[in-house]
């Protein structure tokens, strides 16, 4: 009953700030920021019962759930006087800051996409007679925040020969997209998942420039498409436009080729003796005579 009470207490002083039982302690952040791109550091330091450790020691982070996670990071130090050497770092973008032996498992975590909005866990395992193992229960919520960017602006047509402009824009929090430009009567269909949103405009009927503004509150970008309507004129109209260029290239082409073949006709044969070549006037005293 003694072991059953002591369980509950050390389950019952759980706190925000972090987690303390028997001389431990993980002391996690519950949310941190970062920017998409860029880099973010994960805080975790701990305590341990002991004065002195010079026994090995293991710095564990996982990631979505305690203890069963996947591991993403994990170092080994075999002393106090050696450092602690990565054994794992998945896709090589987890660094350690702290240092395990001063009860510091800090990891910086560099190049942030949208799959690194995860929750982490800390974990440290001190070797021994029986091994101390201790994780943060809670973890640290990382959230991935982003100006907005604009992905794709298109113009295209549709089987029932309409037109209609799509503009689709990425940030966190998830953009407001803002058609602006030429009048139309349709105000658009927005749709969005996750941190990107589609906004698109039907029945484009008016020339002209069409821009799309994504705005959240760490920022804003633009993008344009520009919309020019084919109108044909109509068909006697048309073929005028086709057929007197060619009639005019025709008449030209017949004169050249007129003028080309009277040319050969016409033009006197050249005499006979005009056609041999003349022997060069000798010159030299010995020359054949």
């Amino acid at each position: 009953m003694r072991e059953l009470g002591l369980v509950l207490l050390c389950l019952l002083r759980i706190s925000r700030k972090g987690v303390q039982c028997n001389g431990w302690s993980v002391h996690v952040p519950s949310d941190v920021t970062g920017e998409l791109g860029k880099m973010v550091i994960l805080p975790c330091t701990f305590t341990h019962p002991y004065r002195t450790f010079d026994r090995a020691l293991t710095a564990i982070w996982r990631i979505k759930e305690p203890y069963n996670g996947t591991v993403i990071f994990k170092c080994v130090s075999q002393s106090s006087s050696e450092l602690c050497k990565t054994a794992i770092s998945h896709k090589n973008k987890y660094k350690l800051l702290g240092n395990p032996r001063h009860k510091d498992l800090s990891i910086r975590v560099d190049n942030l996409t949208w799959s690194d909005g995860e929750r982490y866990f800390c974990r440290v395992e001190l070797a021994g007679d029986i091994q101390d193992k201790y994780e943060s229960r809670n973890g640290i919520k990382l959230h991935v925040i982003a100006a907005p960017r604009i992905i794709n602006i298109t113009v295209s047509s549709s089987r029932d020969h309409t037109f209609q402009a799509r503009c689709t824009a990425e940030g966190e929090p998830a953009p407001a997209l803002t058609w602006t430009g030429p009048p139309y009567s349709n105000p658009g269909s927005t749709s969005s998942s996750g941190h990107r949103v589609t906004k698109e405009l039907r029945s484009l009927t008016h020339d002209g420039k069409y821009t799309c503004t994504a705005v959240n509150s760490h920022g804003r970008a633009e993008g344009a498409v520009y919309f020019y309507k084919f109108r044909a004129s109509d068909s006697s109209s048309f073929m005028i436009l086709i057929f007197v260029p060619l009639g005019i290239k025709a008449v030209i082409l017949l004169v050249i080729l007129s003028f080309a073949i009277f040319s050969r006709e016409g033009s006197p044969s050249a005499p006979s003796s005009l056609a041999r070549p003349q022997l060069p006037e000798c010159t030299y005293e010995n020359c054949d005579r």
